[in-house]
């Protein structure tokens, strides 16, 4: 990106979302700053896609359970040059115009509306804090200028089924121009690039700063739900040039990764993509990095376990898995997981299909499946886990997928 653009364009990212869908995970913690992947949390993808895409001028509007996200952004994100005009700050609810939280996304730029009057930039760009994708937001920055738009809403085609009740559906002209927008519709419109799918909005928008502040000035003042999906980007479309812009590889056209992880299956779902041989989101591509806050692990060890007088004792194995650094695996055997960092699973223990995080223990002889496991738990030594829901329901939260949920710091003695 030309130093110019970047230097006229600020990049807020809206981050305080509770993820009541979530929950147990967002207990603790805002959304953004859930665990993903193993080693990161779920805005390192967002902020990663800023940093490589040379955006150094960015805003993160918190609001919910803050102070994880905060310590993350400090401890992970603290690259940049102040001196130089670059910086990453996490912004806390101001109350200037209301003594309550943020009422809606729109909302959210209205209630911070003086950093746009401090910092005056030509452009903004607003991201969402809990999403999971690769894109080079210069790219779409390039398109709004060519267009002469002054609102641009990132777009991407998903099986319609995904997107009914879930998530904005656009209809838009050859150019891109939009012309319709339903927000979370029960039946929604086909995509008309591809009748069996949908062009969803994926909650990245650039809009001419002028144009921005009016409409959420003009949008505080009515009786609405604040939000940029229900109402911002409705109002504006009869009256402003607003633009699609089709998150689509360039060369084949074909359809690139990008999921909405709001709630508990598609988080699994995301996770466990992760692990396929050739995952159409690759953590491991050199050309574009994720970076995240690790803190000082040794490297993971899977071993053989202390045998019993006579016998050999298992060897610790790990197949389709990724693996943390400080996990260790004493003669267990763990496949198809994402282990987070400091994971220890005792002798003869079989865990699949499962999300494990940091610092948590599971003792020897246990069996566990398909299981959202948070931080710090400790399974005691021949318990099991995923395969009597009855059982399980007695002291864990079941997605409807039948996903064991096992919140943070909880013991199963």
């Amino acid at each position: 990106m030309s130093t110019g653009i970047s230097k006229d364009l600020l990049t807020v990212i809206l981050a305080g979302g509770r993820g009541e869908r979530l929950y147990p995970l967002t207990k603790s913690r805002s959304k953004p700053a859930v665990p993903f992947g193993g080693i990161y949390r779920i805005i390192d993808f967002t902020l990663s896609n800023c940093l490589n895409s040379g955006l150094r001028r960015i805003k993160v509007l918190c609001q919910y359970m803050s102070h994880s996200l905060d310590r993350h952004l400090k401890e992970g994100w603290n690259v940049f040059c102040r001196e130089l005009g670059e910086y990453i700050d996490s912004v806390t609810p101001q109350q200037q115009f209301s003594e309550g939280w943020y009422r809606g996304t729109a909302d959210a730029l209205y209630q911070n509306i003086y950093l746009l009057d401090q910092l005056r930039p030509r452009y903004v760009l607003i991201l969402s804090g809990d999403h999971i994708y690769r894109m080079d937001y210069a790219e779409m920055i390039k398109f709004h200028l060519e267009m002469r738009a002054e609102l641009t809403v990132a777009t991407v085609q998903v099986e319609t089924s995904l997107a009914a009740n879930q998530l904005g559906v656009l209809q838009v002209e050859p150019d891109g121009r939009i012309v319709d927008f339903e927000e979370k519709p029960a039946l929604p419109k086909p995509s008309p690039f591809n009748p069996d799918q949908a062009l969803v909005n994926m909650g990245i928008y650039i809009f001419d700063t002028e144009i921005l502040v009016r409409n959420v000035v003009a949008d505080a003042k009515k009786d609405t739900r604040h939000d940029f999906g229900r109402d911002i980007i409705p109002a504006m479309i009869p009256s402003f040039r607003c633009y699609a812009y089709n998150f689509a590889d360039e060369s084949g056209g074909d359809i690139l990764y990008w999921r909405d992880i709001g709630t508990i299956e598609n988080y699994y779902q995301a996770s466990m993509d992760l692990l396929s041989h050739n995952p159409r989101f690759n953590l491991y591509d050199p050309e574009w990095p994720i970076r995240t806050y690790m803190g000082q692990y040794p490297p993971a060890k899977l071993i053989r376990a202390e045998p019993a007088p006579g016998k050999k004792g298992h060897l610790g194995r790990a197949r389709n898995s990724i693996i943390s650094p400080g996990c260790i695996i004493d003669g267990a055997e763990v496949s198809n997981c994402v282990l987070s960092p400091g994971v220890h699973i005792g002798p003869d223990a079989l865990v699949e299909d499962s999300i494990i995080m940091d610092n948590t223990n599971i003792g020897g002889n246990c069996k566990v499946r398909r299981a959202v496991i948070d931080k710090q738990a400790k399974i005691d030594p021949g318990k099991t886990v995923g395969y009597n829901p009855e059982q399980d329901s007695r002291h864990f939260m079941l997605s409807e997928s039948g996903l064991v949920l096992i919140p943070k710091g909880f013991e199963l003695s």
